[in-house]
This record gives C-alpha cells, sequence and structure tokens, in this order.
C-alpha cells in the first residue's frame, strides 16, 4: 500500500488542510493500492504563496545553474525507474516494460532535454538596437492527467523550471503517486524551497483554486476538451497565460501505393498502446475503399494478437485505469453497433476470464461512416474505426472532418507522396510511414486539440514573457 498523507509545499512534507482522503486503485484488481490527500483550496493558497515567494531567487538563478537542477532531477528518476515503471503500470494498466520504458524513462529524458535547453536558450539577443529580453512568466499552475502522468508533469515541469518558472502540481486524483515520487527526488537532490510543490486533490475543488488564483500567472493543462473549456474560461477571468493539451481522434490516412498490412499492423498497435488511453492514438483507419475488406481482415487478426491481461505479466493489452472510463469505453462500443457500424471483432463485454480489473476487449469496428459517434468523439479505449475513402481529396477531407487536430499518419510507398499529403493535415503532429516519437519535436493540436505546443524549444517558449529594452 503506497501512502502518502502529506503535501509536498515549499520544500517540506505538511500536513493537509483537511482530513479528507483519495483512494488509488489498481487497474488490473480493482483493489485499493495507495491513498492521498484530498486537498482543499487551503492548501492551493499554501502552495501557491510557497512558489510565489521562491519565484524572485529561482527566476534570478543562471540559466546554466537551473540546467544542473534540472539534470539533478534527471538523475533522481532515473534511480528510480522500476519503482515508477511498477508504480504507473498498477495505477493506469500499462504493461510493464511499456510503463517503464515510456512512463518511466521519457519524463527523464524529457527533463534531460530542458537541461540542454536551459544552457544553450538565447535568453537575451540584440534586434536594431532593441535588447530583446525572455524573462520567466512566473507561477505555473500544472494541472495533469491520469493516461500519462509523470510524462505530462514532466512536460511542464521540465520547461517551467529551465524558464526559471515556480510549480505547483495537481496531479489526476485517478495515478497521482508519480507526482509524489517526483517531490520525492526534488527534495532528495535538494532543489530550492517553493519551486516545485504537490497538491494532490479533485480537480473541481484543488484544480479550480489554482486556476482562478490570482498569485498564479499560468495554468498549463492536459486533459479532456471538455475539461479545457472549463479550465480556459475560469482562467480568462484572470487574464492568465494558458496552454492547453487537450483531446484527438487521430487519423491514420493509408494511401492505395502503401504496404497494407505493414500500415494495418502499425496502426492498430499505435490505436491499442496503454489500451488505447492516449491522446494521440489512430483511432480512425482510413483505407482506399477497395482494400476495405482487406483492412479490416489485418486489423481483426492482429487486434487479437492483443490479449488482455495483468500489466504486471507484461500481457499485451492491459486494464483500463478506472471504472469510469471503462463504462465510458463500452458505452461508445455500444453507440458504434446502435449507428450501423459492423463489429469485425471485440465488443462491450469484458475480456472472458477477466471479471475483475477494468479490462475492455480490444475491438474494431468496419464500414464506420465519417459522422458516427464512434469516428467523431474521443473514445479513450482501444477501439478502432477502419472508415473507407474513395480519392486522395476525399481521405484528407475525413482526415480533418472533426473538431479535433492533434495528431495522425500517412502511410505511402512514395515518399513525397505521403509528406504531401501530411501538409494537408490539420493537424500538430503527423507521422509519415511510422516515423517515431520525437522528445525535441514539439508536440500540440489545431482546433480543439489544445492551444499553444509542449517539447522542444517551442515548449520552453511558453513559459517566457518578452520584453524589449529600447535603448
Amino acid at each position: 500500500m503506497h501512502l502518502r498523507d502529506k503535501l509536498y509545499i515549499g520544500g517540506r512534507w505538511v500536513e493537509p488542510a483537511g482530513a479528507g482522503t483519495i483512494d488509488v486503485a489498481e487497474a488490473a484488481t480493482e483493489e485499493v493500492m495507495g491513498r492521498v490527500p484530498a486537498g482543499e483550496p487551503a492548501d492551493a493558497d499554501r502552495a501557491v504563496a510557497a512558489a510565489r515567494s521562491a519565484f524572485d531567487d529561482w527566476a534570478a538563478v543562471p540559466a546554466t545553474e537551473r540546467a544542473d537542477w534540472l539534470s539533478r532531477l534527471q538523475e533522481g528518476l532515473v534511480a528510480r525507474t522500476t519503482e515508477v515503471g511498477t508504480l504507473i503500470a498498477r495505477e493506469v494498466g500499462m504493461p510493464l516494460s511499456m510503463a517503464t520504458l515510456i512512463q518511466a524513462g521519457v519524463p527523464a529524458v524529457i527533463l534531460g532535454s530542458y537541461a540542454s535547453y536551459a544552457r544553450d536558450f538565447a535568453f537575451e539577443e540584440e534586434v536594431d538596437g532593441s535588447l530583446i529580453i525572455r524573462e520567466p512568466a512566473g507561477v505555473v499552475a500544472a494541472i495533469t492527467p491520469w493516461n500519462y502522468p509523470l510524462y505530462q508533469l514532466a512536460c511542464k515541469v521540465g520547461p517551467a523550471l529551465a524558464a526559471g518558472c515556480t510549480v505547483v502540481a495537481k496531479p489526476s486524483e485517478v495515478a497521482p503517486l508519480s507526482a509524489f515520487v517526483l517531490a520525492d527526488v526534488a527534495e532528495e537532490v535538494g532543489l530550492p524551497a517553493g519551486v516545485l510543490n504537490v497538491v494532490s486533490g479533485y480537480g473541481p475543488v484543488v484544480g479550480e483554486a489554482l486556476v482562478t488564483h490570482p498569485e498564479v500567472d499560468m495554468v498549463s493543462f492536459t486533459g479532456s476538451t471538455a475539461a479545457g473549456r472549463r479550465v480556459a474560461q475560469a482562467a480568462v477571468a484572470g487574464v492568465k497565460r494558458v496552454t492547453l493539451e487537450l483531446g484527438g481522434k487521430s487519423a491514420s490516412v493509408v494511401l492505395d501505393d502503401a504496404d497494407l498490412d505493414e500500415a494495418v499492423r502499425a496502426t492498430v498497435s499505435q490505436c491499442y498502446l496503454n489500451a488505447g488511453q492516449t491522446c494521440i492514438a489512430w483511432t480512425r483507419l482510413l483505407v482506399p475503399r477497395s482494400h476495405h475488406d482487406e483492412a479490416v481482415a489485418i486489423a481483426t487478426k492482429v487486434a487479437g494478437e492483443f490479449l488482455p491481461g495483468d500489466p504486471l505479466a507484461d500481457a499485451r493489452l492491459g486494464p483500463l485505469a478506472s471504472r469510469e472510463t471503462q463504462e465510458r469505453v463500452q458505452g461508445y462500443i455500444r453507440k458504434g453497433i446502435e449507428e450501423g457500424a459492423t463489429l469485425a471483432t471485440g465488443g462491450p463485454e469484458p475480456p472472458a476470464g477477466l471479471d475483475r480489473g477494468f479490462y475492455v476487449q480490444p475491438t474494431v469496428f468496419a464500414d464506420v461512416r465519417p459522422h458516427m459517434t464512434i469516428a467523431q468523439e474521443e473514445i479513450f479505449g482501444p477501439v478502432l474505426c477502419v472508415i473507407p475513402y474513395g480519392d486522395d481529396d476525399e481521405a484528407v477531407e475525413i482526415a480533418n472532418g472533426t473538431v479535433y487536430g492533434l495528431h495522425g499518419a500517412v502511410f505511402s510507398r512514395n515518399r513525397e507522396r505521403a509528406v504531401a499529403v501530411a501538409r494537408r493535415l490539420r493537424t500538430g503532429q503527423v507521422d509519415v510511414n511510422g516515423g517515431g516519437y520525437n522528445p525535441l519535436a514539439p508536440f500540440g493540436g489545431y482546433k480543439q486539440s489544445g492551444l499553444g505546443r509542449e517539447l522542444g524549444r517551442p515548449g520552453l517558449e511558453e513559459y517566457l514573457e518578452v520584453k524589449s529594452l529600447q535603448r
């Protein structure tokens, strides 16, 4: 049992203002695996006050020294890779080997990348006699989701600290434990008091208090589009800087000259990553109408290889993170059947033999029409929609035909053709022929997938204000 009864505020573990607690359920067993404080607005106030008190001194620390602190945090996380991977595999349900690599390993890489940026970034430059200065935005409220809990926190803490900002982090109540591990590391390495603070709690309580707090200068939020709208509306009253990384309904466009087997396999695998609990999941497989049935057959075969089971035993497909998410995904599967899509494999019932745990069958729908609910709304589970199209223009129209624009893919044997189609997609990232994840490339969405960018140099610039000195 992972019991956390204190909050990390001002460089110390302190008693929360109230007595409320939040149980953390293990995704595979539904049993309570941990407990954290249910923070209150008073806790948010204390954390913001600590961050505000630390801000001036931290902003004055030379960027190279801030880089050294980030490197120490990186090293501390690397030393706890196995612990973090196991913890998040249990909280979220991602298979252990993938959780260790992605959920634990990548956050350390991101912190290291921002250590490098802090050392190399031009915080000042001369432009025709003016001195252009980039200064930290101030106190940042970092509100993170449950699907990639430490990764998303690193995407905010890394650039914020590199820029000279101080941070109050509010992790999701579903998977909060890795945020406490990061706080442990901050304490171990001696990060100056108040630079990083962690307050667990519910979004409508602690999240709302942070977003509306007059001493918070910037809000960085990752979560659903619906929640992002509420955050933006609350923050705008204080004219706060806001970055939002929200939902997606990404299309994998398979052109008529692509290697169909390779493209479909890659799409199914990416769609089912973390049991589909991934905002960039390629949940819509767009294939030429003449290849539809063959693509469905391949997708069905590949889905059968994703056997659900215990994430700690490294099953190919783990459970979802919560009962609420499981029921939501099952509801979407029923909706797809009701609206006339063909259920090729899977379904709303739990996988055979897995009555405990928040499991959902790997599901493939065929004959999906672009206007259907399952083709328009983010499902956040292992559900793939196969959508036929006529020509490249129709494929682009369908791919762009949702309110989202976060990610996507294009497959073709002709690289130039694939890149030309990728350029037409209204989305923040596109993988061409399976191009891999790059932690140095900016990430973010068009349309209702968000505002601003994370990762890379643009991710650092989000946390900086620009001042011009005319001399």
